[in-house]
């Protein structure tokens, strides 16, 4: 059959979880390095749908075509870590080190992957600076995207940090729902349409995601959005990494490994 029951589910969430963790800093580094590339090309496709529909739930429906090759390749995303990884420590699969060194590198290959994938768009939109981003509406709406999610908090002070955390926090309960998801269907079509319905309603309701933000500020930045690189830090990066970890590591790896698992680690 191809369906799996939660707790085979969650037994694949802790293997997972520990392959992850020892993985050598080399995979890391390259397999972060893609997925952050690669979100950079679905939001980049989001946007235009969005903008040439008119619709914004058009980007929410194309977005997930990026997180499904992550996945789907054995990639390596942080978000999706934040889930997997503390269950496999909890359980004694890995250890607290192997944790950190997988989060900072993965986070290292991740902005390195948006960063790279935002510059090289942004010399083939504007045409190497020959067209002012001004006149084209998708390129536009990035700027405007990347103002929000920076400039927009700032002038809330405290009160926008709070939101950008708790907006993370809800982000990253649907994109760790969208890795577990994969788990509960043995056929590749099964685990494309599993993992397209968390992640198209985080990007539909506007969530913050850490690594597609690595690509849209930065973007935004370079299209000529008046965004220092304090501005992105202080008012996104840091709250978003921050409640991405929070929102992914309890809602979805503690609550269902506490609902789910089974006791049969035999070093336990």
């Amino acid at each position: 059959m191809a369906y799996v029951k939660p707790e085979d589910i969650v037994e694949s969430m802790l293997q997972a979880g520990a392959k992850k963790a020892n993985l050598p800093v080399k995979q890391l580094l390259i397999r972060g390095f893609l997925s952050g590339a690669f979100l950079g090309y679905a939001t980049t496709l989001a946007i235009l749908a969005a903008t040439q529909t008119g619709w914004g739930i058009t980007g929410a429906l194309v977005f997930p075509v990026g997180f499904v090759m992550i996945i789907l390749l054995g990639l390596e995303l942080a978000t999706g870590n934040f889930a997997l990884i503390p269950i496999a420590v909890k359980d004694r699969r890995t250890s607290i080190h192997r944790l950190a060194v997988n989060w900072s590198w993965v986070l290292i290959g991740n902005l390195l992957g948006s960063v790279t994938y935002a510059y090289l768009y942004c010399i083939v939109a504007t045409k190497m600076g020959a067209i002012d981003p001004a006149t084209i509406p998708a390129l536009q709406r990035t700027i405007t995207i990347a103002e929000t999610k920076t400039l927009e908090y700032a002038k809330l002070g405290l009160d926008g940090t709070i939101t950008a955390f708790v907006s993370a926090m809800l982000c990253n309960w649907m994109v760790t729902l969208g890795a577990v998801m994969a788990f509960t269907s043995t056929t590749t079509i099964g685990k494309i349409m599993a993992m397209w319905l968390p992640i198209m309603t985080f990007f539909g309701l506007g969530y913050e995601h850490a690594i597609v933000n690595m690509f849209v500020i930065p973007a935004g930045m370079w299209l000529g959005a008046p965004i220092s690189f304090a501005d992105w830090w202080l008012w996104n990066g840091i709250p978003v990494i921050a409640g991405n970890l929070t929102g992914g590591m309890i809602f979805t790896g503690f609550m269902l490994y506490w609902s789910h698992h089974q006791q049969t680690n035999p070093l336990k």
